[in-house]
């Protein structure tokens, strides 16, 4: 018997991953809070829609969602048109919205009362990633929960990995944003600095990138950035959103983020720009702003 699935938020990320279930020949039924988003999914891809996520969820063995934020995640889980009152003893919500791993142990409580199994599965690998079925999925929880699930994560991603108990995923995930919020930031100064030295940046980032300062941002992002182009997925709003979890996380436990809180303060004077749906590689496009005004 074909193992059946919801799938709840079909936003840039969640829309092809459903479609990746849907191609992988599960049985996919789809809610969006937008219903024209649901009815273009179903256009593309043989599943069926729900009217709430409770009747998404009803009878599935896993329900993935993908959605904002603490509040969104909270909104589709419970209540009486919640996820969890239209599953099944014994199926699994999978959530792979970058959430607060305070939220993930809250909903993992929740769900373990009803005998559901519960995994944050936040991802990384942007809009590409998802479309090509190449994410990044970082995974807390249960492990047996996690073996059931991982066959069916894999449907969409090439590396999907238990980092620890409820709450781990969204943590490693947490140490993802950290680190690429100091990689573009060190990317933009970097080609920032070449233009003002009278250097040609992109032979630069030819003889480094073959180096130590190689990345997947130096990679992927260099050539758009010194066009000026900032329309490959990820929003700065976003980011902020992320990198506002970071730093109360480690208000929480401790830890010191100073460039995560500077990098955090240079989103905003982005958004400020009128750049909030930017990419996160604009970081350049504020450094080149500051310079031209300083002419």
């Amino acid at each position: 018997m074909t193992c059946q699935v919801a799938f709840i938020g079909l936003g840039v990320m969640g829309y092809p991953m459903a479609g990746h279930l849907a191609g992988a020949g599960y049985r996919v039924t789809v809610y969006n809070r937008t219903p024209q988003r649901r009815e273009q999914w179903l256009s593309e891809y043989q599943g069926h829609g729900a009217e709430t996520p409770a009747a998404a969820a009803a009878g599935a063995d896993f329900v993935f969602a993908c959605v904002g934020n603490d509040d969104d995640l909270r909104q589709i889980c419970l209540g009486e048109q919640g996820a969890f009152s239209g599953m099944k003893e014994g199926a699994v919500f999978v959530d792979h919205t970058t959430a607060s791993a305070s939220v993930a142990r809250e909903l993992a409580g929740i769900a373990a009362e009803t005998r559901l199994g519960f995994l944050d599965a936040p991802v990384s690998g942007g809009q590409a990633g998802a479309e090509n079925g190449a994410l990044t999925v970082m995974v807390g929880g249960d492990a047996g929960t996690f073996e059931r699930a991982a066959p069916v994560i894999e449907s969409y991603a090439r590396c999907v990995k238990l980092m620890g108990e409820t709450g781990a995923g969204q943590l490693a995930k947490m140490v993802n944003q950290i680190c690429i919020g100091g990689l573009v930031q060190a990317l933009s100064e970097g080609l920032h600095f070449a233009r003002k030295a009278g250097l040609d940046p992109a032979a630069v980032i030819e003889v480094i990138s073959q180096g130590a300062a190689q990345s997947w941002q130096m990679e992927n992002r260099y050539q758009t950035m010194l066009q000026g182009e900032y329309e490959h997925g990820f929003a700065v709003d976003w980011m902020r959103k992320d990198l506002s979890i970071c730093l109360e996380e480690a208000r929480r436990n401790g830890s010191s983020l100073p460039v995560t809180a500077m990098v955090d303060q240079q989103y905003a004077q982005v958004q400020s720009m009128g750049g909030g749906r930017w990419d996160t590689s604009s970081l350049f496009a504020l450094l080149e702003s500051v310079a031209d005004r300083g002419k």
